[in-house]
C-alpha cells in the first residue's frame, strides 16, 4: 500500500460472494475467532480505486461463515459489485493484546535468529509472512542481508519450544531452530 492512510489499515476480511437476493453478502473473516468480525459495523474497502466506507446494518454467523447486509445495498446485482473486496479497519481499532500476544502484521519483517547451539547465534532471515496450518501457525522466513544463506525456511510458531523470544523494539525473533533445516 502506497499512501499512509492505507498503510494504517488492517484487512480483517473479504467479501467472497453474494447471499440471497436482497443485498446480503458472504464474508470471509480473517479475525480469530471469525465472529470477532461482527464487532465492526463500519469497514473500508477500495471501490473504483478509492477508499470507501461501508456499513453493515445486519450481520451474523451462517453455517461455517458469516453473512452481512450492506446499508443501502438492497439487491443481488448491487451486492455483486462488492465481491472480492477486502475489508479493512484502522489499526487503532484492533483490540489490545496481552504482552505475550502479537498480530501477524507485527511479526512480518522481523529478523529471525537461531540459538540452536548454546551461545552461538545466526541470522536465518526475516519473516516474510505467516501461514495457518491447523496444528500451529508457521513463520515463513526468507533471505535477508547478512543471513547465513538464501534458503526459505518454514519455522513452526511454537512459543517456548521453538520461538524463544520476540522483541518488537529490536525487530527480532529468537528461535531454537537448526540452521540446516
Amino acid at each position: 500500500m502506497v499512501d499512509n492512510v492505507a498503510s494504517d489499515r488492517v484487512v480483517i476480511g473479504k467479501i467472497s460472494g453474494v447471499y440471497g437476493v436482497k443485498g446480503w453478502v458472504k464474508i470471509h473473516s480473517f479475525t480469530e475467532p471469525m465472529e470477532n468480525f461482527l464487532g465492526y459495523k463500519s469497514v473500508s474497502t477500495k471501490l473504483n480505486g478509492r477508499l470507501t466506507t461501508i456499513e453493515f446494518d445486519k450481520s451474523h454467523k451462517h453455517g461455517k461463515g458469516l453473512v452481512g447486509h450492506i446499508v443501502g445495498c438492497d439487491d443481488r446485482e448491487m451486492a455483486r459489485n462488492y465481491t472480492r473486496c477486502e475489508l479493512s479497519v484502522a489499526a487503532d481499532q484492533l483490540p489490545e493484546l496481552r504482552d505475550d500476544e502479537f498480530y501477524w502484521r507485527d511479526l512480518e519483517g522481523l529478523q529471525v535468529y537461531s540459538q540452536f547451539e548454546e551461545g552461538e547465534e545466526v541470522l536465518l532471515g526475516a519473516v516474510h509472512h505467516l501461514i495457518e496450518t491447523g496444528a500451529n501457525d508457521v513463520l515463513v522466513v526468507h533471505h535477508c542481508e547478512h543471513a547465513i544463506d538464501d534458503r526459505e525456511r518454514l519455522i513452526p510458531y511454537l512459543p517456548e519450544q521453538v520461538v524463544l523470544d520476540i522483541d518488537l523494539e529490536q525487530g527480532r525473533i529468537t528461535v531454537n531452530w537448526d540452521p540446516e533445516f
